[in-house]
C-alpha cells in the first residue's frame, strides 16, 4: 500500500461518520472541523444548542453534512437518542471523539466531595458512558475508531487540580482498556494527549506564573495552536491508523520528553 505521506487515501475520511462529544468548544470544535476537512461528515454535540447550531454552520460550510442535536455525557438517554438518530441520517457510524471535559484549581485538602465527583464524572465516567454507547455500536457492526483525550496528566502530576489529573489519568487506563476488549471487534481506542494548548477552559491558568513553567518544561518554548492536534485526531480516526490501539499520543511540543532545558 502506498501510503506514508499526507494527501494518501490512507488518510481520506470520505464516506465516514464521525460523532465528536464535546465538539462545540475547544479542542473538540477544532478536532470536529479537522475531521470536516479531510472528508468526514461529523456531528458535533454538547449541551448549548446555540453552540452545536453554530457548529453545524460550519461543519456544513465545508460542504459535510451533520446534525444540529445536543447530549451531554451526564445524561446517558441523550447519548442514546443522538446515537439513534446519527444512524437513522446517515446508515451507520465510524469514529468516535469524546472531548468533553472540566477542570478546577483547588488545595486537595480543600475540595469538596461534589466537586471531585463532578469533574470524576464529566471527564471518566461521560468518557466511559460515551464510549459504551457510540462504541457499543461500533462493536455490533464490527469497525470503529474510538479517540478519547487524555492530557500531560495522564502521565504526571500537577499542581492542585488532583481530581482533574485522577480523571485523565483513569481516561488513559479505560482507553487502554476498551483497546483490549474491542480490539477482536475490529474497533481501536486510542486518545490524544494534548500538551499545553490555550483554551476557554485553561486560559486563566496559562496567564498566569504556571504558564511560564509550562513554557520552561516545553523543549517548542510555546504553547501549541490547537490545529496542530488535528494531524492526530485524523491519522487515528483513518485506515493510517489500522494497527494501532491502546496508544496515548501525546501533541505536547516535547513536554514529556523534557527534563532540563536548559
Amino acid at each position: 500500500m502506498d501510503g506514508d505521506v499526507a494527501g494518501s487515501p490512507i488518510f481520506d475520511l470520505s464516506g465516514r461518520v464521525a460523532v465528536v462529544v464535546g465538539g462545540t468548544s475547544g479542542i473538540g470544535r477544532t478536532l470536529a472541523l479537522g475531521l470536516a476537512d479531510a472528508g468526514a461528515d461529523v456531528v458535533a454535540t454538547g449541551r448549548r444548542q446555540e453552540l452545536v447550531d453554530e457548529i453545524a454552520a460550519e461543519i456544513e460550510a465545508r460542504g459535510r453534512r451533520t446534525l444540529r442535536q445536543t447530549s451531554d455525557v451526564a445524561d446517558r438517554q441523550t447519548l442514546e437518542a443522538l446515537k439513534d438518530a446519527v444512524v437513522a441520517a446517515f446508515g451507520d457510524l465510524h469514529i468516535l471523539v469524546v472531548a468533553a471535559g472540566v477542570i478546577k484549581r483547588v488545595p486537595t485538602r480543600n475540595m469538596d466531595d461534589a466537586e471531585w465527583s463532578r469533574i470524576i464524572e464529566t471527564n471518566l465516567t461521560g468518557t466511559l458512558r460515551a464510549c459504551q454507547v457510540f462504541g457499543g455500536h461500533m462493536v455490533d457492526r464490527g469497525y470503529g475508531r474510538v479517540i478519547t483525550i487524555g492530557s500531560l496528566s495522564s502521565f504526571i502530576g500537577l499542581y492542585e487540580v488532583a481530581a482533574y489529573v485522577a480523571s485523565k489519568s483513569g481516561v488513559a487506563g479505560l482507553t487502554r482498556a476498551l483497546a483490549v476488549e474491542w480490539a477482536q471487534h475490529g474497533v481501536t481506542v486510542n486518545a490524544i494527549a494534548p500538551g499545553v494548548f490555550k483554551t476557554d477552559l485553561n486560559r486563566a491558568l496559562l496567564d498566569s506564573p504556571r504558564g511560564q513553567e509550562f513554557l520552561m518544561r516545553t523543549p517548542m518554548k510555546r504553547f501549541g495552536r490547537l490545529d496542530e492536534l488535528v494531524g492526530a485526531a485524523v491519522y487515528l480516526a483513518s485506515e493510517a491508523s489500522s494497527f494501532v490501539t491502546g496508544t496515548v499520543l501525546a501533541v505536547d511540543g516535547g513536554f514529556l520528553a523534557s527534563g532540563v532545558n536548559q
